[in-house]
C-alpha cells in the first residue's frame, strides 16, 4: 500500500518535481548561500505542510520532489519559494545583492512535472 498523506477530509498522494535556476545562471549557491537556500526552502514548505521527498542545491539551480496538499497551487508554493528566498537571501547578503539588481535573485519561471504510480486497474471501463 501506498503512504498516502491524509487531511481531515481528504487522501492524497500529490508529488511535484520542481526545479527552478538562478538569474542568468549565475553559479552562486555554494558553502553559506547553499546551506542558507535549504534551510529557507525547509522553512517554507514546513509553512504550507508540504513535504520534502528529496531535495538538491546545486550552484545555479534547486531540484525538489516534494508532496504537496492538494487546496496548494504548484504555482503558489513556487512562488512562496522563490520569492520569500530570494528577498531573504539578497537582504542578508550584499555580495549577492551586488551581483543580481533589481532584487531578482531566481530566473524567471521553472519547471514542474507530476509523479504518480495510479495503476489502470483501478478504473474500470474505457
Amino acid at each position: 500500500m501506498q503512504n498516502y498523506r491524509k487531511t481531515s477530509h481528504t487522501t492524497y498522494d500529490c508529488k511535484y518535481h520542481i526545479v527552478w535556476i538562478t538569474k542568468y545562471r549565475k553559479k552562486v549557491m555554494s558553502g553559506v548561500v547553499s546551506e542558507r537556500v535549504r534551510e529557507l526552502v525547509r522553512q517554507i514548505c514546513k509553512e504550507n505542510d508540504v513535504e520534502i521527498i528529496k531535495g538538491h542545491v546545486s550552484k545555479d539551480h534547486v531540484h525538489l520532489f516534494v508532496s504537496i496538499p492538494p487546496h496548494l497551487a504548484i504555482s503558489k508554493l513556487v512562488q512562496s519559494l522563490k520569492g520569500k528566498s530570494s528577498y531573504k537571501l539578497l537582504g542578508e547578503n550584499k555580495e549577492l545583492s551586488k551581483q543580481f539588481w533589481g532584487r531578482h535573485l531566481w530566473a524567471r519561471g521553472y519547471f514542474v512535472a507530476t509523479s504518480g504510480n495510479v495503476q489502470k486497474s483501478r478504473y474500470k471501463g474505457g
